[in-house]
């Protein structure tokens, strides 16, 4: 008891040992990267978050993924100076400025102000073509870097099966359609042929392979997590630290360090249940977030539990990395590498698909309320909201719908914010 009157003094203190490590071992990483470009030369590349990973590490090609570097910004509240630095450029306002932070950084050209000095010219820029505005930021940022820019197309599913969730794993050639993944693995033949180049490594299907095992391995570890939050009396870890935890490792999947801290993530919320040790010891109202992260303000994720006991338990981040990326039946794993990413899209932002698995994971983590981020100018994030707000309250799950983005938060009244939240809670949740 002591110890969780301790932990509530600050609702912003780490509560997992692992969390400190997670984010000690990202910035390590990156300032090794830096040191490894500049003073030996070596290569690397910037993706967007939804690209297969798994082949530039293969490869030997660190990676630095777009969105993780724009939170990053935001989170160190530079994202305001850079937004005003595009506007001054000559961009429309209205472009997504989770996908364009990197961009005007680099176009910027102050290691400086930049956080960590800054991103360095990398081998390859690579992106998936998810929205309009992607191939123009890549082209453009690419000729800035002098490098090459390899786009890959994304394309749509003509059937959209219930429950997808329950086929993913076992029948993905049958949910995600033949023809989708032929073209998607002729894409990735194509990057690999790219990388290869780069790296002058040849690839080996064999250790495809065995990387795809230690993905699975990693996200049937986080899974054993999404029951122990589902099912504990009361949420054993902060949202907030399940996304550092589990983003991290994402970004290094299926590396033994990912599996390893992976590991040692469970065994801590483990930990915590066996003992009671609960996040908030006061939770009453257990919140889902709907929607990226709010960089610019995490405290936000706080905010409600001294006087409401109201404790978000739930986001994509951990959710999605057991339903969206196991895959068993390893027979061909560029195939297999195919499914995972040609329909993330449509799994987290479009109906049907979207709306109804999180309804599906609302009632299974006995959510009492939800928040859906509603960023203007993203517009792959925002297709289905209206949607998964219907799908949430259909379910009895009361719903607030909030216009923000998730690193421009030059808008965000942060008390205002909260008084509409509160208000919410009060009103429509509170029992």
């Amino acid at each position: 008891i002591r110890a969780t009157r301790i932990i509530m003094s600050n609702t912003n203190e780490k509560q997992l040992k692992c969390t400190i490590e997670a984010a000690e071992y990202q910035k390590a990483w990156f300032t090794q990267l830096r040191k490894d470009v500049f003073e030996e030369n070596k290569p690397y590349a910037i993706t967007q978050a939804d690209m297969p990973l798994e082949l530039f590490s293969l490869m030997g090609l660190p990676v630095v993924s777009n969105q993780w570097w724009a939170a990053i910004i935001s989170a160190k509240k530079l994202s305001g100076y850079y937004l005003d630095r595009r506007k001054e450029m000559g961009f429309s306002e209205n472009l997504c400025s989770y996908c364009s932070l990197g961009l005007v950084g680099t176009l910027d050209d102050k290691p400086e102000i930049a956080p960590w000095g800054g991103l360095p010219k990398p081998a390859i820029m690579s992106a998936r073509l998810t929205c309009d505005c992607i191939q123009r930021i890549f082209e453009i940022w690419a000729e800035k870097f002098g490098t090459t820019f390899y786009p890959l197309d994304s394309t749509a599913n003509t059937a959209l099966p219930p429950k997808w969730w329950q086929m993913s794993r076992n029948n993905w050639e049958q949910l995600f359609q033949p023809h989708r993944l032929d073209f998607m693995t002729k894409q990735l033949y194509g990057l690999i042929g790219e990388l290869e180049k780069i790296t002058g490594k040849k690839f080996n299907i064999n250790e495809l392979k065995t990387l795809m095992d230690g993905v699975n391995l990693q996200e049937e570890i986080f899974e054993e997590v999404c029951e122990m939050i589902a099912t504990a009396p009361k949420s054993p870890v902060r949202m907030a630290e399940q996304i550092s935890n589990v983003m991290t490792c994402q970004w290094h999947r299926g590396s033994e360090w990912a599996i390893n801290h992976a590991k040692k993530f469970r065994d801590e919320v483990r930990y915590r249940v066996e003992n009671n040790v609960a996040a908030c010891e006061n939770e009453q109202i257990r919140l889902m977030w709907v929607g990226a992260g709010l960089w610019h303000d995490t405290g936000f994720y706080t905010a409600f539990e001294e006087e409401f006991g109201a404790v978000f338990v739930w986001s994509m981040y951990l959710a999605f990395g057991p339903d969206g990326y196991i895959r068993y039946g390893l027979e061909d794993p560029m195939r297999t590498l195919a499914s995972r990413i040609v329909s993330m899209n449509e799994q987290l932002h479009n109906p049907p698909w979207a709306n109804e698995w999180m309804a599906h994971q609302a009632q299974k983590n006995r959510i009492d309320a939800a928040i859906v981020l509603i960023p203007k100018g993203t517009r792959p994030s925002v297709t289905g909201s209206y949607f998964i707000t219907h799908a949430l309250e259909k379910v009895g799950v009361p719903t607030i719908e909030i216009w923000a983005d998730m690193v421009d938060g030059r808008n965000w009244n942060q008390q205002e914010m909260r008084d509409l939240i509160e208000d919410f809670i009060r009103n429509k949740v509170k029992k």
